[in-house]
């Protein structure tokens, strides 16, 4: 999976080889949402229109888009869910920010009073210090306190007190459910798009290749777009459920297919980075991969399922416990392994010192293996 973040962070993901850092034509292209300014305007017959082509906010007036002025300090006023989507933009508009770096835009959320942003760790991509803009104008500088690659989360502490904070979800929303997402795509910012909760636990295949592995999502059919990563999904209460972290572009043939970290695991990184900078991950140390026919006819297995093993840490959890590269991981604790998508959002749900067992096939051998997770190192 190839990764660049020159206009925006493009994660191009598919089902076979990337040769040569292109993307071949059968390939899922899936794209991160941060973006560049917004495109200079294109005269058009007369009449001055945007040049991007932007999915329209939904269930919201052009003037409402940015309208709202930052409410004083405490948490942000519950929307009345009868006053429609207007209603919920004006009372959330305040709490989602624009954070801009020297490579781009992209969103954020208001985590706490005293200015602490949420956004994707790639949205920072690497920088120390950022600029925070609010939906009264206002531009503060910002300070990147702490990132977590694993979950692509990142906390920025903004120049500034009295933020609403909104309330977050603690639990998945269901499918079906109404969903808002606001943010700054393609630099426009204060930008409300609306659809319904698509699906849950969602993994998208390909990215156990980079070690930002979009695992255990929500799908959404609000319109995500560059720009909009670290941005708010919300609910019809008013309520976050989801920081926007990724969609799949229309030239993959895709239709309105986004994704967002659950709001309940944004919140459990975020303590964990505001407690001593790290979140702790389960580590088992090996290199996943996907188990094709050709692979399984190279290793001599016959195996409808599994996940490969391509390298194995030897001083880690999979080497002490036997696990070596060309095996296959057919089970976790009972749990098919289908993809490495599937073990990396099982291991999402355990903890370091938890130990796990596995099914394992080796050319004629299947095994019983199990291995006592550790801490993910610093490195």
């Amino acid at each position: 999976m190839s990764i660049s973040t020159s206009q925006g962070l493009r994660r191009s993901a598919r089902f076979g080889t990337v040769a040569g850092g292109v993307v071949l034509a059968a390939s899922l292209t899936l794209t991160g949402c941060t973006s560049q300014a917004p495109p200079a305007p294109t005269e058009t017959s007369g009449a001055s229109t945007s040049g991007a082509s932007t999915s329209p906010s939904a269930g919201t007036s052009p003037g409402t888009s940015g309208s709202a002025s930052a409410s004083p300090g405490g948490p942000a006023p519950a929307p009345d869910a009868s006053g429609g989507l207007p209603e919920l933009v004006e009372n959330l508009a305040p709490s989602v920010v624009t954070i801009f770096t020297e490579g781009g835009l992209g969103s954020g959320v208001v985590y706490s009073e005293d200015g602490l942003i949420l956004t994707n760790e790639h949205v920072v991509g690497g920088n120390t210090k950022v600029e925070v803009g609010f939906a009264d104008g206002q531009r503060v500088e910002g300070t990147v306190r702490a990132t977590d690659a694993v979950t692509d989360l990142a906390l920025v502490q903004a120049d500034r007190k009295g933020l609403p904070k909104p309330t977050y979800q603690s639990t998945l929303p269901k499918v079906g459910e109404g969903a808002l997402v606001l943010g700054s795509p393609l630099g426009f910012e204060n930008t409300a798009t609306a659809g319904i909760i698509s699906g849950l636990h969602r993994s998208i295949p390909g990215s156990a290749s980079n070690s930002l592995s979009l695992v255990d999502l929500i799908q959404t059919d609000a319109p995500i777009s560059p720009g909009n990563s670290g941005g708010a999904v919300i609910n019809m209460r008013g309520e976050i459920i989801g920081i926007s972290e990724a969609y799949i572009p229309p030239s993959a043939g895709a239709v309105s297919l986004g994704f967002a970290i659950p709001a309940a695991t944004a919140v459990q990184v975020a303590e964990e980075l505001l407690a001593d900078g790290t979140a702790e991950h389960a580590y088992l140390g090996l290199t996943p991969g996907e188990l094709t026919p050709q692979i399984a006819d190279q290793l001599g297995i016959e195996a409808s399922g599994g996940v490969v093993v391509l390298a194995v840490d030897e001083d880690g959890p999979a080497g002490r416990a036997g696990i070596r590269p060309g095996d296959v991981l057919e089970s976790m604790e009972g749990v098919e392994l289908n993809a490495p998508e599937k073990l990396l959002a099982e291991l999402r749900n355990r903890n370091p010192g938890d130990t796990v067992s596995f099914k394992v096939k080796r050319r004629d051998q299947s095994l019983d293996l199990k291995a006592d997770l550790i801490d993910r190192p610093t490195q």
